[in-house]
């Protein structure tokens, strides 16, 4: 496509044998120039659509070149021709521009660069950051910010088709628990009182329900306070928000499984993506399965509970405990990996892992097979050994040796090539979340998840556990998150619409009425006025980015990501404020940290 602007008349990847003989003009960085001769050089031009070389064969324009840093932006008229050495590497790797003018645009006034923009992934981080403007001209750093703008257009105009209304909520909203810490705003005008970034629309969307809107969507900025990780970036991140007003669980699913494979098949780094229905995993079964809630379907290892035949083995650590067992087969690691591989379990899970393998002649060996050679028969008949499998072991308190095993299943998966179909999408649902768990801190009755989830059996399994007859924590809730290569990517429920029910929910963690009032005052007014049952999801729209362009990184997909410490390094922020910007807003900083 021909771009006719007041700086050039075709862009630096548009160029073809087409143009040949035509007078063109060209503007872009300067990506790189090397004189090869009197009065000849090359140089590339570059800009967003790709690059262009432009040969010099007078000793002016050679001049002109080598009087440029790298990176200043130019503007090249002269005349295509065809190159006598193609590149067929290049889509412009037929022609070549004989320039008669340069204007220079914008001039880079640094001599050494930060790093060399064309492999900018192999700097150091936190230059990276700091000149993020100089990483973002990398080709292959820039094109998965392309890839979230498609993305994010796919998602938008499907959402569209299926009937959706793209609404936007409040920034500057009231703090509300949600489980993360807020980011707070001063007021000016309310001496004391603060705003907060929404942690998600969760309580808006809601109340557009009951308003009377049918189907909610937006792509949602949301704000929490908490560390970073690889899937999970601090400060902001965006979400593909949506509700569905007098809907349940299936039909949030039947859109989901309609919208998100066609995206990912498109625009993934595999062109494979599970089709509707997604499998649907109990979490009970999903943690004695697989050791986790979010598990990555590529692999094909599982988790089997060995309690009952190793526990009394005469091994202390499995003495008392759970014990899980993942079996391998045809595995063909050496004691060096194998110890390498426990010892990364550990580091991961805070939990050790332990092993024993039957090899080629039907024997128990490595590990701890001394503690099992008395039930051998028993043993492999249990776990279905064959000669060649390999048995990872965890052991602990039942949560402790799930997480351990479902650490271990990764592992393993990711070191056996044979059990690991790793270019797909595989999806799924986790569904049937417990309502409430005990506190790790506290130690009293606390929500699990989402204190806005139905539970399931509604108001009378609470009265029922209000009065003892029934265990809180045998309480499921309406509740569903979608997992896709292990990584979750949204959380998301039925809601609880009625203020009866969610009055009885609140009560049994220690909240009455008035708290609920106090706590959530606009959703609980407006669902004494008549709500409709409804539910909804979120999936995250920056770790869809990340698994379809096949990134370890969350910030390799966001434009302008903080680092791990929660800091731009580029704009300096967090940063000091004036004491006159303080008093206005009426905050006396006590004591600050160097």
């Amino acid at each position: 496509m021909e771009c006719q602007t007041f700086y050039r008349s075709h862009t630096c990847g548009e160029l073809r044998m087409a143009q040949a003989g035509q007078s063109v003009t060209l503007a872009g960085f300067l990506d790189n120039f090397r004189e090869v001769g009197a009065g000849l050089g090359f140089a590339v031009l570059r800009d967003f659509y790709g690059t262009t070389q432009v040969v010099c064969e007078s000793e002016e324009m050679v001049k002109t070149f080598k009087g440029l840093n790298k990176e200043s932006t130019v503007q090249v008229t002269g005349v295509v021709r065809e190159r006598d050495s193609k590149n067929p590497k290049l889509p412009t790797g037929d022609i070549e521009v004989v320039p008669q003018a340069v204007t220079v645009l914008g001039r880079c006034r640094h001599n050494e660069l930060p790093f060399q923009v064309n492999r900018s992934r192999e700097a150091d981080e936190a230059a990276r950051l700091k000149y993020r403007y100089l990483d973002l001209r990398n080709p292959e750093v820039k094109k998965n910010i392309v890839l979230r703008s498609q993305v994010v257009a796919a998602l938008r105009s499907a959402m569209i088709d299926h009937g959706f209304m793209e609404i936007t909520t409040p920034i500057l909203t009231a703090s509300s628990p949600e489980g993360a810490r807020d980011y707070l705003v001063p007021s000016r005008k309310h001496p004391g009182k603060f705003y907060a970034l929404p942690q998600a629309p969760q309580q808006f969307k809601q109340l557009l329900m009951a308003s009377g809107f049918d189907k909610y969507f937006q792509i949602a900025p949301c704000f929490r306070d908490e560390d970073a990780r690889g899937d999970r970036s601090p400060g902001e991140f965006y979400q593909l928000d949506m509700e569905m007003a007098f809907a349940g669980q299936e039909d949030v699913f039947a859109v989901l499984e309609d919208v998100l494979p066609p995206v990912f098949a498109k625009y993934g780094a595999y062109d494979t993506a599970s089709s509707a229905p997604f499998l649907r995993i109990p979490y009970a079964e999903a943690m004695e399965k697989y050791g986790t809630d979010k598990p990555d379907l590529r692999i094909d290892l599982t988790v089997t509970d060995a309690t009952g035949l190793l526990a009394d083995c005469g091994f202390e650590p499995f003495a008392g405990n759970t014990v899980k067992a993942v079996v391998v087969s045809g595995f063909e690691g050496t004691r060096k990996q194998i110890d390498k591989l426990c010892a990364d379990v550990e580091v991961q899970a805070g939990n050790k892992a332990y092993w024993f393998r039957l090899d080629e002649n039907g024997e128990l060996v490595g590990g701890i097979a001394k503690f099992v050679q008395e039930r051998k028969a028993a043993v492999i008949a249990a776990l279905g050994l064959e000669p060649g499998c390999f048995v990872g072991l965890s052991a602990g308190k039942k949560g402790a040796a799930q997480k351990t095993a479902g650490v271990l299943v990764k592992a393993l998966g990711a070191f056996c090539p044979n059990h690991f179909k790793k270019e797909q999408y595989a999806f799924c649902w986790i569904v049937d979340f417990p309502m409430y768990e005990i506190g790790e801190e506290s130690g009293e009755l606390e929500f699990c998840h989402n204190p806005f989830s139905m539970p399931s059996g509604g108001l009378e399994v609470l009265r029922k556990a209000a009065a003892g007859a029934v265990d809180p924590l045998a309480i499921t809730a309406d509740q569903y998150d979608l997992v896709c290569n292990g990584v979750e990517l949204s959380s998301g429920a039925v809601r609880n619409h009625d203020p009866e029910i969610m009055v009885e929910a609140f009560q049994l963690v220690g909240l009455g009425e008035e708290d609920v009032k106090a706590k959530f005052p606009a959703m609980y007014n407006a669902f004494t006025y008549g709500a409709p049952p409804h539910a909804g999801i979120a999936p995250g729209v920056d770790r869809m980015v990340m698994l379809l362009a096949g990134e370890e990184s969350i910030r390799e997909i966001i434009p302008f990501p903080m680092n791990k410490n929660a800091q731009d390094l580029m704009m300096d922020a967090p940063g000091f404020v004036t004491e006159a910007q303080l008093e206005e807003l009426h905050i006396k900083v006590t004591e600050v940290a160097e």
